[in-house]
């Protein structure tokens, strides 16, 4: 999607002209597209998203079609927000997961069978290894403990822990046991080990261009998630759907023009097609309930940080690329001046101003900007992901409902003591994307 300006320096005086399509005057900026809000002229001049592969185009169609028929029913009459039970559509799914993890089983146990009863062939206890070699890449398995660059337990940020347990309060559930920082544009939450431990990733390139009451709607947005839960989420159903991945990753050929291709790509069609038949209706009975948890994730941002918040941290999402931008073109920066005189300063001076200047870059954008990003993302079906709801209808809904006031404030004293809690990880995450292309 074409977003915020290529050149982060350049002079941004903005000029009056004429609408070469309707005679609107509309405005100019240097660093930003110039459009029309009356006819819509140049307002999508970027080329088109890449095409996905297949599974992923159809995922994001589907997500399309039921987010907007969830939009439909919460616009018209609030209806799509509860909670609601099982469903037979649900029962449906989960007994297709057992199915798939059943296979799984039968595969473990032909592996046992083969390595213990046919000991004396030689071929079949090599058969039964490569079949538990199988079983160990398809078998569910709990999230892995928390890794990255920056883990924080309670101990080492009780001022960011403590917000995120107003806010789980809010939202009605509880806290995470651990936060992960990176720098990535986003947000996301799990859970871990066998006795389900919640984690939480903090990404600094979107947690800090936003307001203290939009990081507040961003922690009610995630923690929404364990309030409200998600079927593609749980243990049973994600594990069902990861396996089906490695299945059909393993099982769709390489065109090389070869007759052994030729050969493998006759021998793998029927399950090749069972395993994508089996994905895309998983895909159909899980998809709706997916995405009502992510609706309903949304409500748990406005209760948490306001209404006005909420909206304006979807805004926040349409600028992730530009996001990614700035942080390559600063790290690109340092890489040209790091061979010269005062090198080692110059790459000082940047990772201390890194996150302070990707905020002040991010504060300049525009409201014209933001405009023409949300209509692009109405064009194109912008989500999150491919099984996100567009993020326009996510906008349109939030924006539509009554105000609601934050229950969760974060106001300056706290604001700064949760900044400097995260002041180490900022500096270790500046300095390293400033290596990443500096060398």
């Amino acid at each position: 999607m074409e977003t915020v300006s290529q050149s982060a320096g350049a002079t941004d005086a903005p000029e009056v002209r004429p609408c070469p399509e309707c005679g609107t005057e509309v405005t100019a900026h240097a660093s930003y597209v110039t459009w029309c809000a009356a006819c819509d002229w140049n307002v999508d001049p970027g080329a088109p998203d890449p095409e996905r592969g297949r599974l992923a185009k159809v995922r994001r169609r589907l997500a399309a079609r039921y987010g907007e028929q969830l939009a439909e029913e919460i616009g018209r009459d609030g209806s799509g927000t509860g909670r609601v039970g099982p469903g037979g559509s649900t029962v449906l799914a989960f007994g297709l997961a057992l199915l798939v993890h059943g296979v799984t089983a039968g595969l473990f146990l032909a592996a046992v069978v083969l390595i213990i009863g046919g000991w004396h062939t030689g071929i079949q206890p090599v058969l039964g290894v490569v079949l538990l070699v199988a079983v160990a890449v398809l078998m569910p398995r709990p999230g892995r403990a928390p890794s990255g660059p920056v883990v924080l337990y309670r101990a080492d940020a009780p001022e960011l822990f403590g917000l995120i347990d107003e806010v789980g309060a809010a939202v009605g559930t509880t806290g995470v046991h651990a936060v992960v920082v990176d720098a990535s544009p986003n947000a996301w939450v799990s859970a871990y080990g066998y006795r389900g431990r919640r984690v939480m990733c903090l990404g600094l390139g979107l947690w800090e261009i936003l307001t203290p009451q939009e990081r507040v709607a961003l922690l009610g947005h995630e923690l929404g998630h364990f309030a409200n839960g998600d079927i593609r989420s749980s243990f049973l159903m994600n594990g069902a759907l990861r396996s089906l991945a490695e299945w059909h990753a393993v099982l769709v050929p390489v065109h090389r023009g070869t007759l052994m291709d030729w050969f493998m790509h006759a021998v793998t069609f029927l399950p090749r097609w069972t395993v994508y038949g089996l994905i895309r209706l998983l895909d159909g009975l899980t998809l709706r309930a997916s995405q009502r948890a992510e609706y309903l994730a949304d409500t748990g941002a406005a209760r948490a940080g306001s209404g006005g918040a909420a909206v304006t941290l979807l805004d926040r999402l349409l600028v992730a690329t530009a996001v990614e931008a700035h942080l390559r073109r600063e790290s690109m920066a340092v890489a040209r001046a790091g061979g010269g005189p005062g090198g080692r300063e110059v790459r000082e001076a940047a990772e201390r101003e890194l996150w302070e200047r990707l905020a002040a870059r991010i504060v300049s954008v525009p409201e014209s900007e933001y405009e023409r990003l949300r209509r692009v993302s109405a064009r194109r079906g912008h989500s999150v992901d491919d099984t996100h709801p567009p993020t326009h209808l996510r906008r349109r809904c939030l924006a539509s409902a009554d105000p609601q006031p934050a229950l969760v404030v974060c106001d300056g004293p706290r604001a700064q003591a949760v900044a400097a809690e995260l002041a180490p990880a900022r500096a270790e995450m500046a300095r390293q994307v400033i290596r990443d292309h500096a060398g």
